[in-house]
């Protein structure tokens, strides 16, 4: 029988790590965890260190001097040849000028941080504050490019969505894929117009279900086992997040804030505003396809309603 009429994968927020310890999470990829939980980040930012002897660090993480010396106490007597970035979020890269200035390393990244699409002038707040826009990487990487080091070879996954210009770090040897923000075991990711976009975000999680690896190591919480059937029941989590914006929207027009209550019950008021940007990414979508209708763009301020019948 398909893993699709199972019951839906259930979040995992068993992640034990401690802050600065680095642990072997799998032969040849040990993890670090920084100390910056928050309700967006779970217990923290993890960095991970791939290769043993000369090693990759991938994601440094946030300007947080004390996550860099645990991530060089971590390859002491090592040499760290790479530095990897998924994407450009406070909590990812601006740690990278520190680990590159004490090792030397060069810097691998899609390239600096822009938004999904033009920011609109109607739209009177901004998702862009917390963007790095003071990084750069050496080498700009592209989908389907490969960096082999001493012992492992990661490939470039183009997977926006969540950010632009975000990357997932395949090692097929090892089945398993570095999967940044795009795909996170404690819970859904955050896409927020219009520093992300949910049609590149749907994409990018069809194009990871069609690759054979089945361990994915995220940029926050714990490891996620069975990925593939994982990243399936993530996309219909996403198409039914769409099925109840339609329903609401079926009872008469409503503004964003009105659908977060109707749709997220009992959500955490820290993430209120979060949640009412991953459902404004929806109605782009909707409003794209001649679903949904809104006088003017579709911002985080508008009111929507249905363009017509929905087709039963």
């Amino acid at each position: 029988m398909s893993d699709d009429n199972q019951d839906d994968v259930p979040f995992n927020k068993e992640f034990p790590l401690r802050p600065g310890v680095a642990e072997e999470v799998v032969p040849g990829v040990r993890r670090v965890l920084c100390n910056n939980p928050s309700p967006f980040t779970f217990t923290g930012t993890v960095s991970y260190i791939v290769g043993c002897g000369k090693v990759a660090i991938i994601d440094p993480g946030p300007d947080n001097e004390a996550h860099a010396r645990a991530l060089l106490d971590a390859v002491r007597g090592e040499t760290v040849t790479h530095i990897f970035v998924t994407h450009t979020h406070r909590d990812h890269s601006p740690n990278t000028p520190r680990i590159k200035a004490a090792t030397g390393a060069a810097v691998y990244a899609e390239g600096p941080h822009r938004a999904s699409r033009p920011r609109h002038e109607s739209e009177k707040t901004t998702t862009e504050s917390g963007a790095d826009r003071d990084f750069v990487p050496d080498v700009a990487l592209a989908g389907g490019d490969v960096v082999e080091g001493d012992g492992w070879r990661l490939e470039a996954l183009a997977t926006p969505g969540h950010t632009a210009n975000h990357l997932a770090f395949a090692w097929p040897e090892r089945d398993l894929t570095f999967v940044g923000d795009h795909i996170m075991g404690w819970s859904t990711s955050i896409v927020a117009p219009p520093d992300g976009s949910m049609v590149d975000y749907m994409d990018s999680l069809d194009c990871l279900a069609a690759r054979p690896e089945n361990l994915y190591l995220s940029g926050h919480g714990p490891e996620i086992r069975d990925a593939r059937r994982f990243t399936r029941f993530l996309a219909r989590h996403r198409k039914a997040r769409e099925a109840s914006i339609l329903h609401r929207l079926s009872k008469g027009e409503a503004d964003i804030p009105t659908m977060v209550r109707a749709i997220y019950i009992g959500i955490d008021p820290r993430l209120a505003a979060a949640a009412g940007y991953s459902v404004l990414a929806h109605l782009e979508d909707l409003v794209a396809r001649g679903i949904v209708a809104t006088d003017g763009d579709a911002v985080i301020e508008g009111r929507y309603r249905l363009a017509g019948p929905l087709e039963v």
